[in-house]
């Protein structure tokens, strides 16, 4: 099973990126968030021209950019590092909720990917009702196919189901989950929150609470946008939800409940932090003694997961990034 990292695209995406090279991380993928987020493209080009590591977008949201903007976008990644990129796709459900939208249908999702894969192999492809292709001269791009795998971001049974129908047709090479499924994949990526605990460390210390408080917070979050009613069941749910309230006014609750979303705790979710016990945040992640992460690495590779996807966050993700790499790697 291979180890890889992820982590948002922004300022220390080199050094980060050489540090996981230097770490023996198979592959460093990149968020896509424009709200949040700098711009991915231009961080793996800069990524691509700085390191050797293996590239990948976890995950892309086809909303986000017309699908022959993507098409060239991975034609010019490829030139500069080929055969280092794997692009991952999703519904895009935190990349719309910054934007008070929700998650896109599995449809579109789908229809997006299909055309993208007819697009890099240099078929005509419909999009928006009229015949398109990437007819860049040899001068200005690659020539096609270009073949960059794609794999899908899965979570429940329709979202699996799809991404099967797709690495069966040979569109897709496989999946980003969080969880193992009964559904075998050639490539089966594990995304992963967590931390390693360090020798007497307890497992609510700042460092810890910081480290996958960013990954807590998110069932606030992922509550409040789609299901607000059910806030006020969570712990200080109801103070939360005050606090927000009072921060923002209607119609703009959003920006406030998604900001530092998965990389920071900001200030309305940090007091929550100091209720959760040991138990509540490791309900976030991998927490435990590099001898408990072994354990469950082996675990989920036995049941097909063929890459740990690492998301470390808080303040010091170099200091996560070795010691997770120390626990996991031989």
């Amino acid at each position: 099973m291979k180890l890889s990292v992820a982590m948002p695209p922004g300022p220390d995406a080199v050094d980060c990126a050489r540090l996981a090279e230097s770490l023996g991380y198979d592959r460093i993928w990149f968020y896509d968030s424009a709200a949040l987020y700098e711009d991915i493209w231009v961080t793996l080009a800069r990524v691509a021209e700085r390191t050797k590591i293996n590239l990948g977008t976890a995950v892309l949201v086809p909303n986000l950019r017309h699908v022959m903007t993507t098409a060239a976008a991975i034609a010019t990644i490829e030139r500069l590092a080929p055969g280092r990129l794997a692009c991952g796709f999703g519904t895009g459900a935190t990349a719309r909720w910054v934007l008070n939208k929700p998650a896109l249908s599995w449809a579109t999702t789908r229809r997006y990917v299909e055309q993208l894969h007819g697009l890099l192999h240099g078929e005509v492809v419909e999009v928006d009702g009229e015949p398109c292709q990437m007819i860049h001269h040899e001068r200005w791009a690659m020539s096609r196919p270009i073949e960059t795998p794609l794999l899908m971001s899965a979570l429940g049974p329709k979202g699996l189901a799809t991404t099967r129908e797709l690495c069966d047709a040979g569109v897709t090479a496989g999946v980003i989950s969080f969880g193992p499924t009964e559904m075998p994949f050639d490539w089966h990526a594990l995304m992963v929150a967590g931390t390693v605990l360090e020798p007497g460390e307890s497992p609510t210390s700042e460092r810890v609470k910081h480290a996958l408080g960013p990954w807590y917070v998110l069932r606030y979050h992922g509550t409040w946008q789609l299901f607000p009613e059910a806030i006020s069941a969570l712990p200080s749910g109801a103070q939360w939800l005050a606090e927000i309230e009072a921060e923002r006014p209607p119609g703009q609750r959003h920006l406030a409940v998604h900001a530092g979303h998965v990389t920071d705790v900001v200030a309305h979710d940090d007091k929550f932090l100091d209720a959760a016990t040991g138990d509540d945040l490791a309900t976030a992640g991998w927490l435990g003694t590099p001898e408990e992460l072994r354990s469950r690495a082996d675990a989920v590779a036995a049941q097909g997961v063929t890459e740990l996807l690492y998301t470390p966050a808080g303040p010091d993700v170099g200091h996560q990034m070795e010691s997770f790499a120390a626990a996991l790697l031989p």
